[in-house]
């Protein structure tokens, strides 16, 4: 009895350390991947502004990192799996190279919006600078797409940023929550933020310029779909029940 009692008694012990110390690696993922998406958003910023007085973009990085804090702890405790993926590159096994192509392109692209903007702002001006009230929406519209885009990731736990087959996953067809009412939330969600960040931070020039990001998504919308009609199970149902792919009652 005192045997099995020590033994129950160190199995039990050697599992909360193993807990403890899955625990303490996602929170360091977390902690790293909040930090380097802090540090691009401000690289691609305030680098090409060539000074830090830019109240709108402290602003900005302010509500990015409450917003990042907020998706990650509502998010990825409890769903390493998930975690993991969305940590995984732009380029992976598996994915079909029409993906490749678009998710490069699409990395490119939003990457190229962020830096335009303070050119824009304090050097080209080509379009003249929203008002408040335009600007303040722009916010609006940013804190939206993020939101749009967390539900998702709530709601989907194969989430990953590529187009691929999670076979070892054993991948379903997610079609509840934002799901539910179009087939690509987080890109739809993503429209917003690629729109509503350059009102907010002053540029119509860069809103204007968000439409190439947003055709690489509807672009990668419709590889996704060709590729999931044929590679997952019970998509076309789905399609058929849920008709809109990024804007209700539209497209």
């Amino acid at each position: 009895m005192v045997r099995i009692s020590a033994s129950g008694y160190v199995e039990a012990e050697a599992e909360d350390a193993c807990g403890e110390g899955d625990g303490t690696m996602v929170l360091l993922k977390l902690i790293m991947s909040g930090a380097l998406t802090i540090a691009i958003f401000g690289g691609l910023l305030f680098l090409p502004a060539g000074t830090l007085h830019w109240w709108r973009a402290w602003v900005f990085l302010g509500v990015v990192c409450v917003a990042t804090v907020a998706t990650y702890v509502s998010i990825f405790p409890g769903n390493e799996a998930l975690l993991n993926e969305r940590l995984k590159g732009p380029i992976q096994q598996g994915q079909p190279l029409a993906d490749k192509i678009v998710t490069v392109a699409l990395v490119a692209t939003t990457f190229g919006l962020i830096a335009f903007i303070p050119l824009d702002v304090f050097r080209f001006r080509l379009m003249g600078e929203p008002g408040v009230l335009v600007s303040s929406l722009g916010l609006v519209l940013f804190v939206a797409g993020w939101w749009i885009i967390a539900l998702g990731l709530r709601e989907n736990a194969f989430a990953a940023p590529v187009v691929k087959l999670q076979a070892e996953r054993h991948q379903t067809v997610i079609d509840t929550g934002v799901y539910a009412v179009v087939r690509h939330p987080m890109y739809a969600g993503g429209i917003l933020f690629f729109v509503g960040m350059p009102l907010w931070l002053g540029s119509y020039a860069a809103a204007l310029l968000a439409s190439v990001p947003i055709a690489t998504v509807v672009a990668r919308a419709t590889i996704e779909e060709r590729f999931l009609r044929r590679e997952l199970a019970g998509y076309d149902a789905y399609m058929a029940r849920t008709r809109y792919r990024l804007i209700p009652f539209v497209w």
